[in-house]
């Protein structure tokens, strides 16, 4: 019985994963406000009525796609932001992480691209959501260096929300680039949180904005 069972069960994760695979190929020449469970579930070969045995709609498709593309990310970034020793050698490591998962799962971040500011509200909250999680993450590494002792949870919030939100305009412009302006894109970025890097240095100056 308990091997019927777990057959059952990798089939109904094998369908889940296919109607996943199938939106997101859909999703290449359309948003996702515009795509019908009926075109996924014809895509993947099953009945409409299959669609909801995994998902109670599209919003829910794509809220999950949003786990897909960006949860895994977690872990890796957590293990650059765990690393000691010169925070631009970190800096350098994010960058080839964003270049290498653009590269590598292009469609799921042209999804995240295209839905982040898309009509669906589920999807964006879920964005803003992981965009969010990753600032605080970021915030309480650079909590712990040195050069942050002084500041306020609020500035290294917005400190980490800075640091992501050029991660997250790097992965559009190399989605733009394509794989010959990718190099490009990546240095312009090095240079930009460089800046970054050094500005942090001095916002608690006498005559920075941070006193």
């Amino acid at each position: 019985m308990s091997h019927t069972v777990g057959i059952r069960q990798t089939q109904k994760l094998k369908t889940r994963q296919a109607l996943l695979d199938a939106a997101l190929q859909l999703l290449e020449h359309q948003s996702l406000s515009s795509l019908g469970l009926r075109e996924v579930t014809r895509a993947v070969g099953v009945a409409p009525t299959a669609f909801y045995r995994h998902f109670d709609d599209t919003a829910a498709l794509g809220v999950a796609l949003v786990e897909e593309a960006l949860g895994s990310l977690h872990g890796v970034i957590g293990a650059i932001l765990a690393e000691t020793g010169d925070s631009e050698a970190r800096l350098d490591r994010s960058v080839e992480l964003i270049t290498r998962h653009v590269r590598e799962q292009p469609a799921h971040f042209r999804f995240i691209a295209r839905e982040q500011h898309g009509s669906v509200g589920p999807v964006r909250e879920a964005i803003a959501a992981q965009l969010r999680r990753f600032a605080e993450e970021v915030a309480e590494a650079l909590a712990a260096e040195p050069e942050s002792r002084g500041w306020t949870d609020e500035d290294l919030l917005m400190l980490g929300s800075l640091y992501v939100d050029h991660m997250v305009i790097t992965a559009s412009a190399m989605l733009d680039a394509g794989p010959a302006g990718e190099a490009q894109v990546a240095e312009v970025t090095r240079r930009r949180l460089r800046l970054v890097t050094l500005g942090r240095r001095h916002w608690l100056d006498d005559t920075g904005t941070g006193t």
